[in-house]
């Protein structure tokens, strides 16, 4: 799920969608607008989930799509392999999350451990320990 905005209003460390893919905005530069054209908006993203940075040079009026980021509270009930089961802290749900990548969050995960995971373009990463 994705919403449409102009490329004009999204700001650095907010989120907009480059190539498919959720990036975190780390670079935001606007050209001015020349005699014969558009003011041309130059922004680098890196990839919620990949850790990729991808670059979009594109007219400030162009509409580019801000992928809808769902914050939700869950708590590790078992983490083995290369995947950490969750159980949602709402709903009760249970459902598996691939291992984070970041060497931090890595050692703090644990059974009983409570985490915070984000839900972006029907995927699901975790993104920190609480109170850890």
């Amino acid at each position: 799920m994705s919403k449409p905005v102009d490329l004009g209003s999204v700001k650095e460390g907010s989120y907009i969608l480059i190539d498919g893919e959720p990036c975190r905005i780390v670079e935001y530069d606007k050209s001015k607008p020349g005699k014969h054209g558009a003011a041309k908006a130059r922004v680098v993203g890196i990839g919620v989930f990949d850790g990729v940075k991808r670059s979009l040079v594109s007219p400030v009026s162009a509409n580019v799509e801000v992928p809808l980021i769902e914050k939700k509270s869950g708590q590790v009930v078992s983490a083995s392999g290369g995947t950490v089961q969750l159980m949602d802290l709402e709903t009760f749900e249970t459902f598996d999350v691939p291992f984070p990548t970041e060497e931090e969050l890595k050692s703090k995960i644990s059974s009983g451990a409570e985490v915070e995971y984000w839900r972006v373009m029907g995927r699901t990463k975790i993104m920190r320990v609480k109170g850890g």
